[in-house]
Protein backbone atom coordinates (compact mmCIF):
# COMPACT_ATOMS: atom_id res chain seq x y z
CA UNK A 1 0.00 0.00 0.00
CA UNK A 2 1.51 3.36 -0.98
CA UNK A 3 0.39 6.95 -1.98
CA UNK A 4 2.84 8.23 -4.84
CA UNK A 5 6.08 7.88 -6.05
CA UNK A 6 8.43 7.76 -2.82
CA UNK A 7 6.34 5.46 -1.00
CA UNK A 8 6.02 2.95 -3.76
CA UNK A 9 9.86 3.35 -4.13
CA UNK A 10 10.33 2.43 -0.43
CA UNK A 11 7.88 -0.14 -0.39
CA UNK A 12 9.40 -1.94 -3.55
CA UNK A 13 12.65 -1.49 -1.62
CA UNK A 14 11.23 -3.08 1.19
CA UNK A 15 9.75 -6.04 -0.86
CA UNK A 16 13.54 -7.44 -1.44
CA UNK A 17 13.03 -11.09 0.05
CA UNK A 18 9.88 -10.22 1.93
CA UNK A 19 6.22 -10.69 0.76
CA UNK A 20 4.13 -7.81 -0.10
CA UNK A 21 1.47 -8.67 3.23
CA UNK A 22 4.49 -8.20 4.97
CA UNK A 23 5.30 -5.16 3.41
CA UNK A 24 1.79 -3.52 3.84
CA UNK A 25 1.94 -4.47 7.29
CA UNK A 26 5.38 -2.61 7.77
CA UNK A 27 4.34 0.52 5.85
CA UNK A 28 1.48 2.74 7.45
CA UNK A 29 4.20 3.25 10.56
CA UNK A 30 6.67 3.68 8.65
CA UNK A 31 5.15 6.34 6.44
CA UNK A 32 3.57 8.05 9.14
CA UNK A 33 6.80 8.97 11.01
CA UNK A 34 8.95 9.14 7.82
CA UNK A 35 6.41 10.39 5.25
CA UNK A 36 8.99 12.18 3.23
CA UNK A 37 11.96 12.12 1.35
CA UNK A 38 13.93 14.38 4.18
CA UNK A 39 12.55 12.76 6.98
CA UNK A 40 13.49 9.07 5.68
CA UNK A 41 17.36 10.81 5.35
CA UNK A 42 16.96 11.91 8.66
CA UNK A 43 15.70 9.26 10.70
CA UNK A 44 17.45 8.51 13.50
CA UNK A 45 19.73 5.34 14.01
CA UNK A 46 17.24 2.23 15.03
CA UNK A 47 14.22 3.96 14.90
CA UNK A 48 14.13 3.43 10.93
CA UNK A 49 15.50 0.03 11.60
CA UNK A 50 13.18 -0.88 14.09
CA UNK A 51 10.16 -0.30 12.32
CA UNK A 52 11.11 -2.64 9.18
CA UNK A 53 13.24 -5.35 11.27
CA UNK A 54 9.98 -7.89 9.92
CA UNK A 55 10.95 -7.39 6.08
CA UNK A 56 14.45 -8.97 6.78
CA UNK A 57 17.63 -7.50 5.88
CA UNK A 58 16.70 -4.94 7.86
CA UNK A 59 20.16 -3.03 8.26
CA UNK A 60 20.89 -2.97 4.70
CA UNK A 61 16.81 -1.93 3.94
CA UNK A 62 17.52 0.98 6.42
CA UNK A 63 20.62 1.97 4.29
CA UNK A 64 18.93 2.19 1.25
CA UNK A 65 15.88 4.12 2.48
CA UNK A 66 18.22 6.25 4.32
CA UNK A 67 20.32 6.97 1.13
CA UNK A 68 17.07 6.85 -1.08
CA UNK A 69 15.99 9.75 0.48
CA UNK A 70 18.50 11.96 0.82
CA UNK A 71 19.62 11.47 -3.04
CA UNK A 72 15.58 12.94 -3.75
CA UNK A 73 16.02 15.51 -1.23
CA UNK A 74 19.09 16.69 -2.25
CA UNK A 75 19.81 15.89 -6.19
CA UNK A 76 16.25 15.41 -6.87
CA UNK A 77 14.89 18.45 -5.37
CA UNK A 78 12.50 15.92 -2.90
CA UNK A 79 10.94 14.70 -6.44
CA UNK A 80 11.31 11.29 -7.23
CA UNK A 81 12.73 11.19 -10.69
CA UNK A 82 10.81 9.99 -13.46
CA UNK A 83 13.71 8.28 -15.75
CA UNK A 84 15.42 4.41 -15.61
CA UNK A 85 18.99 6.41 -15.49
CA UNK A 86 18.53 8.52 -12.28
CA UNK A 87 16.32 5.99 -10.20
CA UNK A 88 19.15 3.43 -10.78
CA UNK A 89 21.35 6.18 -8.80
CA UNK A 90 19.60 6.22 -6.37
CA UNK A 91 21.34 3.44 -2.99
CA UNK A 92 18.70 0.13 -2.96
CA UNK A 93 17.10 1.10 -6.85
CA UNK A 94 18.33 -1.68 -9.47
CA UNK A 95 16.28 -2.10 -12.52
CA UNK A 96 13.54 -4.26 -11.31
CA UNK A 97 13.09 -1.27 -8.03
CA UNK A 98 12.60 1.54 -10.96
CA UNK A 99 10.79 -0.18 -13.75
CA UNK A 100 8.12 -0.69 -10.98
CA UNK A 101 8.13 3.09 -9.81
CA UNK A 102 8.12 3.89 -13.71
CA UNK A 103 5.33 1.36 -15.22
CA UNK A 104 2.91 1.90 -11.55
CA UNK A 105 3.43 5.99 -11.04
CA UNK A 106 3.57 7.40 -14.81
CA UNK A 107 3.47 4.50 -16.86
CA UNK A 108 6.22 4.39 -18.49
CA UNK A 109 8.31 1.51 -19.85
CA UNK A 110 11.88 1.39 -20.11
CA UNK A 111 11.82 -2.18 -19.41
CA UNK A 112 10.26 -5.61 -18.53
CA UNK A 113 10.17 -6.09 -14.43
CA UNK A 114 11.88 -8.97 -13.88
CA UNK A 115 10.96 -10.50 -10.04
CA UNK A 116 11.37 -14.81 -9.07
CA UNK A 117 7.85 -15.46 -10.80
CA UNK A 118 8.21 -13.23 -13.71
CA UNK A 119 11.80 -14.92 -13.87
CA UNK A 120 10.30 -18.75 -12.88
CA UNK A 121 7.55 -18.06 -15.37
CA UNK A 122 9.64 -17.17 -18.00
CA UNK A 123 11.52 -19.74 -18.09
CA UNK A 124 8.99 -22.25 -17.59
CA UNK A 125 6.81 -21.12 -20.91
CA UNK A 126 10.02 -21.60 -22.73
CA UNK A 127 10.75 -17.68 -23.31
CA UNK A 128 14.04 -17.66 -21.70
CA UNK A 129 17.11 -20.16 -21.04
CA UNK A 130 18.67 -17.04 -18.90
CA UNK A 131 19.00 -17.30 -15.30
CA UNK A 132 20.15 -13.83 -14.73
CA UNK A 133 17.27 -10.99 -14.30
CA UNK A 134 18.79 -8.75 -16.81
CA UNK A 135 18.85 -11.03 -19.41
CA UNK A 136 15.32 -12.49 -18.74
CA UNK A 137 14.71 -9.03 -19.28
CA UNK A 138 16.71 -8.13 -22.72
CA UNK A 139 15.18 -11.71 -23.74
CA UNK A 140 11.40 -10.57 -22.74
CA UNK A 141 12.22 -7.42 -24.51
CA UNK A 142 13.04 -8.58 -27.49
CA UNK A 143 9.88 -11.11 -28.01
CA UNK A 144 7.32 -8.33 -26.57
CA UNK A 145 5.78 -4.90 -27.96
CA UNK A 146 7.21 -2.58 -25.61
CA UNK A 147 3.36 -1.44 -25.29
CA UNK A 148 2.96 -4.51 -23.17
CA UNK A 149 5.91 -4.08 -20.65
CA UNK A 150 4.08 -3.15 -18.18
CA UNK A 151 1.27 -5.25 -17.97
CA UNK A 152 3.05 -8.57 -18.53
CA UNK A 153 4.84 -8.13 -15.67
CA UNK A 154 1.55 -7.66 -13.63
CA UNK A 155 -0.31 -10.77 -15.31
CA UNK A 156 3.01 -13.13 -14.69
CA UNK A 157 3.20 -11.72 -11.28
CA UNK A 158 -0.80 -12.44 -10.74
CA UNK A 159 -0.51 -15.53 -12.60
CA UNK A 160 2.17 -16.66 -10.22
CA UNK A 161 0.81 -16.21 -7.67
CA UNK A 162 -2.89 -17.57 -7.87
CA UNK A 163 -2.05 -20.59 -10.54
CA UNK A 164 1.87 -21.49 -11.14
CA UNK A 165 3.22 -21.29 -7.84
CA UNK A 166 6.43 -22.28 -7.32
CA UNK A 167 6.09 -25.20 -5.08
CA UNK A 168 2.28 -26.32 -6.17
CA UNK A 169 1.70 -25.08 -9.43
CA UNK A 170 -1.79 -25.72 -10.43
CA UNK A 171 -0.93 -27.13 -13.89
CA UNK A 172 -4.78 -28.37 -14.70
CA UNK A 173 -6.01 -25.27 -14.14
CA UNK A 174 -3.79 -23.15 -16.10
CA UNK A 175 -4.97 -21.31 -19.60
CA UNK A 176 -1.40 -21.84 -20.48
CA UNK A 177 -1.34 -25.13 -20.32
CA UNK A 178 -1.38 -26.45 -23.89
CA UNK A 179 1.50 -23.47 -24.68
CA UNK A 180 3.67 -24.13 -21.68
CA UNK A 181 6.39 -26.86 -22.51
CA UNK A 182 6.88 -27.63 -18.46
CA UNK A 183 2.78 -28.67 -18.45
CA UNK A 184 3.81 -31.76 -19.29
Amino acid sequence: MHDGPFQLLCATILSAQCTDARVNMVTPALFERFPDPASMADAPDGELEDLIRSTGFFNNKAKSLRGAGAGIRDRFHGQVPDTMADLITLPGVARKTAGVVLGVTWGKAEGVVVDTHVKRIAHLLGLTKQTDPNKVERDLMEILPDSEWIAFSHRVILHGRAVCVARRPKCAECVLNALCPSAH
